[in-house]
């Protein structure tokens, strides 16, 4: 698999620049932040949330946990968990489970950002493999998917 074609697409679509960077097969941000040499607080990991029975995004630095009771406060969510692999797989048909890019807008989902990840000039993250990672500007990230900045992590 490749970097997933919705998100390509969009990205070339909006003349933003980015660049892809293959490394070898990794299923956690942290281990492929390690190989790559990508700082901790700028590779961006996904979480996918159930707030108030509905799916929605969250964006953070793979150096970093969600804390569900701040999201559930910065959010004004009354019910939120972790959504499992199976109440998310089907909604990113072009992406290898777990390895979401953080544009969750394409996909119809919600987007929250850590406040952490608004101080790095640039973001890393999985591009729908676990193969590959895309770089591209914070400032670019937020114009395109107008995340909600929020106090999530801990």
């Amino acid at each position: 698999m490749t970097v997933a074609r919705k998100l390509r697409d969009f990205l070339d679509e909006q003349h933003a620049p980015y660049a892809v960077l293959q490394h070898e097969e990794k299923f956690t941000s942290p281990e492929i932040a390690q190989s790559l040499h990508v700082p901790g607080r700028e590779m961006a990991k996904v979480v996918i949330v159930q707030a108030d029975g509905r799916l929605v995004m969250a964006v953070l630095p793979s150096d970093r946990y969600i804390d569900l009771t701040r999201f559930a406060d910065a959010t004004h969510a009354e019910m939120v968990g972790l959504a499992t692999e199976e109440d998310f797989r089907r909604a990113f048909p072009d992406c290898e489970v777990g390895a979401m890019p953080p544009f969750g807008n394409l996909y119809g989902l919600d987007v929250f950002v850590a406040e952490e990840l608004t101080a790095d000039l640039q973001i890393a993250f999985n591009a729908g493999t676990h193969t590959e990672l895309i770089q591209l500007a914070y400032e670019d990230f937020e114009r395109l998917v107008q995340p909600k900045i929020v106090a999530l992590a801990r």
